[in-house]
C-alpha cells in the first residue's frame, strides 16, 4: 500500500529532532496507482452526507463514516490502524500507541475556495476512549495543487509564558501524496489560518487519522479543539465567545456544524 523503501530508522531520528515539535514528512507516501484511486474516491464536496463546518474559525467539509468509504479508502484506514501503527510505536517510543478506529475528527477532510482552519491545539483526551491523543497523520490527496493558492499546514512555536502560539515556524506545503505525522502532546499549534484562493472547482483533499495512548491523568483535560483568533480577530468578543463554545463538548455542536456564521 505504501512504498517499501521508506527509511524508518532515519525518520525516527528526524522525528525526535524536529522543531517546533516532533514531526516527519514522507513524500510519495502511497504507491502511485493507489494514490490515484484514493483521490478519486473522495465524495462530492457538497454531498448531503458530508459534514459542513463554516464559521469564523473553520471552513471545511468532512466525513468519517466507515460505511460511506469506498473499498480502497476503507482498506487504507484499516491499514493505518493495523499495520502502520507498529512503525509509529517505534518512532514515538510509545509501545502502547493505539489507532482510533472511530476516526473521531478524522476521515476525509476537504477545503474549497475560502477554506481555512485557525491555528489550534487538537483535543488531548479522547471523549469516548478516554485515552490521550498522541499522534496525527495527514496525507494530502490533491493533484496539481498550486502553492500560490495557500493550503500549506502551518506549524507554530509555543509561548511558554502565555501558553499561546508565538510565531510561525514551518509551513508544510500541500503536495500531492505527501504525509505529515506529528506529535500532539507538545503544545503542537497548527492550522490553515489563511483562506484558500484555489479555483472553485479545485478541492484541497486530505486523509486524516489519529493515534492515542493510555491517559496518565497528568494533563489538563481538553476533549474539544482549542482555537486562537487570527490577528484581525483579536479582541473580537463574538470570535472569543465562539472559541469558548467550540472548545466545550456540550456547546460545540451548536456553533460549528452546517451553520454559516456571520462572524468573519
Amino acid at each position: 500500500m505504501i512504498r517499501n523503501d521508506i527509511d524508518w530508522v532515519q525518520l525516527k531520528k528526524d522525528f525526535k529532532t524536529a522543531k517546533p515539535f516532533n514531526y516527519i514528512i514522507i513524500d510519495n507516501f502511497f504507491l502511485p496507482e493507489l494514490a490515484e484511486i484514493l483521490t478519486n474516491e473522495f465524495p462530492d464536496y457538497y454531498a448531503d452526507e458530508v459534514i459542513k463546518y463554516k464559521n469564523a474559525l473553520e471552513n471545511k467539509h468532512t466525513l468519517n463514516q466507515w460505511d460511506k468509504f469506498p473499498t480502497l479508502t476503507y482498506k487504507t484506514f484499516d491499514f493505518l490502524g493495523k499495520k502502520l501503527v507498529e512503525q509509529f510505536r517505534i518512532i514515538t517510543d510509545e509501545e502502547n500507541l493505539n489507532f482510533d478506529f472511530g476516526l473521531h475528527g478524522g476521515g476525509w477532510h476537504m477545503h474549497g475556495r475560502g477554506g481555512n482552519n485557525n491555528i489550534h491545539l487538537d483535543y488531548n483526551l479522547h471523549p469516548k476512549l478516554k485515552e490521550q491523543r498522541k499522534l496525527n497523520i495527514i496525507i494530502y490527496m490533491t493533484k496539481d495543487w498550486n502553492p500560490s493558492w495557500g493550503g500549506g499546514l502551518e506549524l507554530w512555536e509555543n509561548d511558554e509564558k502565555t501558553r499561546t502560539p508565538l510565531k510561525l515556524h514551518t509551513t508544510v506545503e500541500n503536495k500531492y501524496n505527501r504525509a505529515i505525522i506529528f506529535d500532539t502532546t507538545q503544545n503542537s499549534w497548527h492550522g490553515l489560518p489563511k483562506q484558500l484562493t484555489c479555483p472553485d472547482n479545485v478541492i484541497r483533499k486530505s486523509l486524516a487519522a489519529y493515534y492515542t495512548f493510555k491517559y496518565d491523568g497528568k494533563i489538563e483535560e481538553r476533549t474539544k479543539v482549542l482555537f486562537v483568533p487570527r490577528e484581525e480577530q483579536k479582541g473580537n468578543k463574538e470570535v472569543l465567545d465562539l472559541i469558548k463554545k467550540r472548545s466545550d463538548i456540550n456547546l460545540s455542536k451548536e456553533v460549528y456544524r452546517n451553520v454559516t456564521s456571520k462572524i468573519t
